[in-house]
């Protein structure tokens, strides 16, 4: 990684709880892609503002976190002398837990353990070395009172990571402070036996599921009354709008002709902010891929004060700073853009292979919308782009590799999505693969039962239920919900009508600053089951500077992983949280073995290793990620009326 670079910019004032004053604006440049010291890594430059903090304040909440620390810093008269000064006191600290006169809660004492190995990964020399950058030459620094010699400029978001860090070591992490019970070593019903016990511990249970329900009420699904209402005022205000009828709405092929591909019909037909209208007439002007369904624009409520349509707003309304970074890359965004290396991992046309069993199939370049967020936003030219489909000879020579290589067992048709292709098209592609002897498993992946649930007819589930042979050969729809706002009886429909045939439905969720807020993406999962889809896959987004502003940190996706989808039934989470490596393919974050924590950055952003997944199996090389920090999500999250305390653990999943 390139050295920071600043320049000056006022910056804007803080709306988090965290004691922080101003806050830092960060943008993440990805250049190219190196292998170094067996590591794969993005090159990025920092652009950093400089900004006025009360950094005194912060210093000393950092300092009071492990007095300890800050005295064996400021005692070391070089970098060398304070890295071996840690090293030992974190050797002492550890085997200190380890006492029988330890005072720690064993669950601290957990925490003790994961913030000791956490801490030496970011002052490991090797790690310094791969990422150019040096937390601990910062510490030092700061602790000996030399802030002008500093080589990158700290924030407050990094204070705080190491604020909580340092809190971590000592074992004052006070993740259970409201727990009064715990200084008394067990809970009640522990001390009891059984009904008394049983009472107790139903007790406790029900605090948990009240508060599991309070959050599930902030977020309804579109099968509420009320909404469905709503909604049907949208529909006839649209109807009207494009002179439709109602027989219209229920076809297709209706919405597919009235794609929202231009400002007009949204500024008509919805309030949006000023921001967004200039960025859906840049888009026109610079011809980037923009649309909306009518079906999906129903959706969205009239009046944006109501709320809760933020998330469906969001996966089709780009950000002003997206489409200045689409345009500015207009020439040149098929390279920029490619976040997941396919053009490395395509050994033929229309073909993306990064796992033994499995390969994808794209066949038709466009949607019936634009997902901002769109893994292949650098492929897609338009919206119904007319040339979309790609031609016969290139589709049987697809076809014709993945019979070719017989390891292929399951092949996943996206691209574009499929089901917006003409029946007979998609039926004769589903045909050629079935006569593949290997391919035991045919994944159709597609937007349309939550943009356009209307193209779910009888013929068309007939024509993939004809390909579906139980023992023989699967066919499985894959879809994409990312809120329960978009679950709507069309929807519901579509799905059982999939399910009544035997064929499962799965969805992959994106996790967004839209959907994750506390038990935001849980009561999405407990929506999606109550139709008949089961929660496949829960993505973190991938780095992918266009759409920075809707990252969120690892830390909060793992946070909600334990803290909020581990209270839903079994049946409710058969999602696994994943991050999506470039070339190589899904890392399961769930599994802290495969990731590690190697640095935080000078803005706050923490650099983690992810494994890939042949570890254990070929020596494949990890990759270094650089995420959002984790103090600008929070801020982010209170200027949406958040309760940060609600999220004061984040820190300590890493």
């Amino acid at each position: 990684m390139r050295k920071a670079k600043t320049t000056a910019k006022a910056a804007a004032p803080s709306a988090s709880n965290d004691p922080a004053v101003l806050r830092m604006e960060t943008i993440l440049t990805p250049s190219t892609t190196i292998v170094g010291n067996e590591v794969l890594s993005d090159v990025l430059e920092l652009e950093k503002p400089r900004f006025v903090v009360d950094s005194d304040r912060y210093l000393n909440m950092l300092w009071e976190a492990n007095p300890d620390m800050h005295k064996l810093l400021r005692a070391a008269e070089s970098l060398t002398a304070a890295r071996e000064a840690v090293y030992i006191f974190l050797e002492r600290s550890e085997r200190k837990i380890f006492d029988v006169d330890n005072e720690f809660h064993i669950l601290e004492k957990a925490t003790v353990r994961e913030a000791i190995r956490v801490f030496r990964s970011i002052i490991g020399p090797i790690n310094e070395k791969r990422i150019q950058v040096s937390a601990l030459d910062c510490l030092w620094k700061l602790a000996r009172d030399r802030r002008e010699e500093l080589q990158w400029d700290v924030s407050a978001g990094f204070l705080m990571e190491f604020i909580h860090l340092f809190r971590g070591i000592a074992g004052k992490s006070n993740i259970y402070r409201e727990h009064e019970g715990i200084k008394r070593g067990l809970p009640d019903f522990l001390r009891l036996e059984g009904r008394a016990a049983a009472l107790a511990r139903c007790e406790i249970l029900d605090d948990m599921a009240g508060t599991v329900r309070k959050y599930f009420r902030r977020y309804p699904s579109g099968l509420e009354p009320d909404i469905v209402t709503w909604r049907r005022q949208n529909r006839q205000r649209i109807l009207r709008y494009f002179g439709g009828s109602e027989s219209d709405w229920s076809d297709y092929r209706w919405h597919l002709r009235h794609v929202i591909k231009t400002p007009e019909p949204l500024l008509e037909l919805l309030d949006v902010s000023h921001e967004q209208k200039e960025a859906v007439r840049k888009a026109a002007r610079y011809r980037i891929p923009f649309g909306i369904t009518p079906y999906y624009l129903s959706l969205m409520d009239r009046n944006p004060a109501i709320g809760y349509d933020h998330a469906v707003r969001a996966q089709v309304l780009p950000p002003l700073d997206y489409i200045e970074q689409m345009a500015g890359h207009r020439q040149d965004r098929k390279t920029v853009f490619d976040f997941m290396g396919e053009y490395d991992t395509s050994p033929a046309d229309l073909v993306t292979r990064r796992y033994p069993l499995i390969c994808i199939l794209k066949p038709y370049n466009t949607c019936s919308q634009i997902c901002v967020y769109c893994q292949r936003n650098w492929e897609i030219d338009e919206c119904m782009a007319p040339d979309a489909l790609a031609d016969d000879a290139q589709i049987e020579r697809a076809i014709q590799w993945i019979a070719d290589h017989s390891g292929i067992g399951d092949v996943l048709i996206t691209g574009g999505d499929p089901a917006v292709m003409d029946d007979a098209l998609l039926d004769r592609m589903l045909q050629a693969l079935a006569r593949v002897d290997h391919v035991y498993r045919i994944r159709i992946g597609t937007r349309t039962p939550v943009v356009l649930p209307c193209r779910w007819t009888p013929e068309l589930v007939d024509l993939l239920a004809r390909h579906h042979v139980p023992g023989r050969r699967e066919v499985a729809v894959v879809t994409h919900f990312s809120h329960s706002y978009e679950i709507t009886p069309e929807a519901r429909d579509a799905v059982q009508a999939i399910r009544r045939r035997g064929m499962g439905v799965y969805n992959q969720q994106v996790f967004t600053v839209e959907n994750s807020r506390r038990f935001e993406s849980a009561k999405l999962r407990a929506d999606l089951k109550s139709i008949g889809v089961d929660p496949y896959y829960l993505f973190n987004m991938k780095g992918k500077k266009e759409t920075r502003r809707l990252m969120v940190p690892i830390a909060r996706i793992l946070q909600e992983r334990k803290e909020e989808a581990r209270l839903l039934p079994g049946l409710d989470r058969t999602d696994e949280p994943v991050f999506n490596v470039p070339k190589m393919g899904k890392n399961h974050l769930r599994a802290g073995q495969d990731h590690r924590l190697v640095m935080v950055m000078p803005d706050g952003s923490r650099v983690y290793e992810l494994h890939p997944w042949e570890k254990n199996i070929s020596p494949m090389p990890p990759y270094n990620y650089v995420d959002v920090p984790i103090y600008d999500y929070l801020e982010e999250l209170a200027a949406r009326g958040e309760n940060i305390r609600d999220y004061r653990t984040i820190w300590y999943y890493y």
